[in-house]
């Protein structure tokens, strides 16, 4: 086991590579734990909202925080590898590493993300980030003049169908239910639109290609008919699944399995351990926000380690 260090980082996306950035130019003694560098993102075609660049695709922003991050050099940074256990040793920590590795810090950062509940047909993988996407906020510019199916009948699939209003030609919404479950006033916006059509008690199959998504077919719940639309792209809105499953039993978690913190300083119910971004119980999960509540969170672990010291 290595020595012992002020802060592990569990975590690669936007908000592990800031938390890393801010953590190295204060001299902390930091490690990084992520099985790759990017996040989520790395796999959109076009990001047209992180500040300050107006279009970068999401390979070209993964290698640019790999950049940034690599560039400090008060930093270790392990990667191909996940952190599957954390234990309390009182005035510490250890963490525990799928790849058998074990490291003592005295503050965690957790930034483990989230990831997208799936639909679990064939055709989601293979197009994924070909047509298949889990974020309109993110991707619906590039759907300008398109046609699009969204699925999930709650607030998030209604939410990014209202996004999309402003792009696609053509909005499909699917549900399994037999009735929307989102709130009453955005259901009325959708309906109030020509470009949305809500189709109910509907379960997708398939989604079919070739290099990017072609059309989707669903079954209707009530006939048993398998239906088909031709379309450009499906967006999958059915929940995230938070990456919190190691810290369930030493952390509070909400109802949703993410951390609860105070948003202040992103401090979890546990003394030494701050969580961020889709780990946590933030209310927008936005790269630029869990960049920034990163940020904060260094910062303030930053305090409490010259406390202690």
């Amino acid at each position: 086991m290595d020595a012992m260090y002020e802060l592990i980082i569990i975590g690669g996306g936007p908000a592990g590579v800031a938390a890393g950035v801010y953590a190295a130019r204060k001299k902390i003694k930091t490690l990084l734990i992520a099985e790759e560098i990017g996040g989520q993102s790395s796999v959109s075609a076009e990001i047209q909202n992180w500040i300050g660049t107006e279009s970068i695709s999401g390979f070209e922003l993964a290698k640019s925080l790999e950049g940034h991050l690599k560039a400090q050099k008060e930093i270790e940074v392990i990667e191909d590898d996940r952190v599957n256990a954390l234990e309390s040793n009182g005035d510490s920590f250890t963490v525990k590493t799928k790849n058998g590795k074990e490291f003592n810090t005295k503050t965690v950062l957790v930034a483990s993300g989230s990831r997208h509940r799936r639909l679990g047909i064939p055709g989601e993988d293979e197009f994924y980030g070909k047509g298949v996407v889990y974020c309109a906020t993110c991707d619906a510019p590039i759907f300008q003049g398109k046609t699009v199916a969204v699925i999930g009948g709650g607030n998030t699939g209604l939410e990014s169908a209202i996004d999309l209003m402003q792009y696609a030609d053509k909005i499909y919404l699917l549900t399994h239910s037999d009735s929307i479950n989102g709130d009453v006033s955005t259901h009325d916006q959708l309906t109030e639109s020509d470009k949305v059509e809500v189709i109910l008690s509907a379960e997708p199959r398939e989604i079919i290609g070739d290099t990017f998504v072609k059309a989707l077919k669903y079954a209707d719940k009530k006939t048993g008919d398998i239906k088909e639309l031709k379309l450009d792209g499906v967006f999958v809105e059915i929940g995230t699944v938070p990456n919190t499953d190691f810290v369930k039993d030493i952390l509070e978690l909400n109802k949703y399995g993410e951390i609860v913190v105070d948003h202040k300083t992103q401090r979890s119910s546990v003394e030494g351990i701050w969580a961020v971004g889709d780990a946590s119980d933030s209310l927008y999960k936005q790269n630029n926000i869990s960049a920034g509540d990163a940020i904060t969170a260094t910062l303030n672990i930053y305090d409490y380690l010259i406390t202690e010291k």
